[in-house]
């Protein structure tokens, strides 16, 4: 009896200890925490239940297992969604994915103006979405000045937007020059991280700046590279933002993307059950998504 007393005082004790040393760490964390589980993980749930219901707001809801899921693979749209979400994804990483790396590396080699180049690199993640969807509708209309200076060279009237092989393009290409400043941001917080020494003893021993480049900064950055392929494999699979301001998910459907359909089947066609289902399909590859991440990433640390 006493042996046991004994062991409930020191566990006591243990979490008195605990709770005095992580105690106000808890207390900071605890408002995210209430964050994540009203505004993320209750919709989560909620959109798994609803997934398999009839959702009527008026008349309610009604069980209707896996006919939503049927609907979904039966549908005509869910193939073409999809191969224009993986054609999204593979022209954001062709286009995309390197500016940002190209631009922070550059940046980082200049002598002067360093503070002013980052400004201008994130200037564009400052500026209002709406209004720089209405700078790319204007630059992209028949007679605006993408035309324009392509005509200074004598080509073709190029129609951006409604034609079905460079809508999607057109997109892409607005979206990178809107986004790359944050990845620039990143890459760049990496290339401070590298040791100046390896710098100075390269350029004592001559090397020039595409040598720097290529044995000190790149093998530098190299995880950063894995990651924000990552992230990007992820944030372009939801894309839909700039497919609904620029071309409505046309022409004839050719920036259809998976989430734009989600959108459409939830609030233009009112229905829930579809749209949640989808999204349930669209969480299972994005959770399948982040453990990749993070099997990677812990591989990379580890090299």
């Amino acid at each position: 009896m006493q042996f046991k007393d004994q062991t409930i005082q020191q566990t006591a004790q243990s979490w008195r200890r605990k709770l005095k040393d992580y105690g106000w760490g808890l207390a900071f964390i605890l408002p995210a925490i209430a964050v994540f589980c009203v505004f993320l993980w209750t919709p989560i749930v909620k959109g798994i239940f609803y997934s398999f219901m009839n959702v009527d707001f008026v008349k309610g809801n009604s069980f209707v297992g896996f006919d939503n899921y049927r609907d979904i693979f039966a549908s005509s749209m869910l193939a073409k969604s999809v191969l224009n979400t993986l054609y999204y994804m593979l022209l954001c990483i062709l286009i995309g994915f390197w500016v940002p790396s190209i631009v922070s590396i550059a940046v980082s080699e200049l002598r002067w103006f360093k503070g002013a180049m980052r400004l201008i690199v994130y200037l564009p993640n400052i500026v209002p979405a709406v209004v720089l969807y209405g700078m790319w509708q204007w630059l992209y209309d028949p007679l605006g000045p993408a035309n324009q200076i392509i005509s200074w060279f004598g080509s073709q009237q190029i129609l951006w937007l409604t034609d079905k092989s460079m809508a999607m393009i057109s997109i892409v290409i607005a979206e990178t020059w809107q986004s790359f400043g944050t990845a620039a941001l990143i890459y760049l917080a990496g290339i401070v991280s590298i040791p100046k020494d390896l710098y100075e003893a390269a350029e004592m021993d001559g090397a020039g700046v595409l040598q720097r480049i290529r044995y000190i900064t790149i093998p530098g950055i190299r995880h950063l590279y894995i990651l924000l392929f990552i992230l990007q494999l992820i944030g372009t699979s939801q894309g839909f933002l700039t497919h609904m301001a620029l071309t409505g998910g046309g022409p004839n459907n050719a920036t259809l993307t998976y989430m734009y359909q989600i959108i459409n089947e939830a609030f233009t066609n009112l229905n829930y059950g579809r749209a949640s289902a989808m999204g349930v399909l669209m969480f299972i590859v994005l959770a399948s998504l982040s453990i990749i991440m993070y099997s990677i990433q812990g591989r990379s640390r580890q090299a």
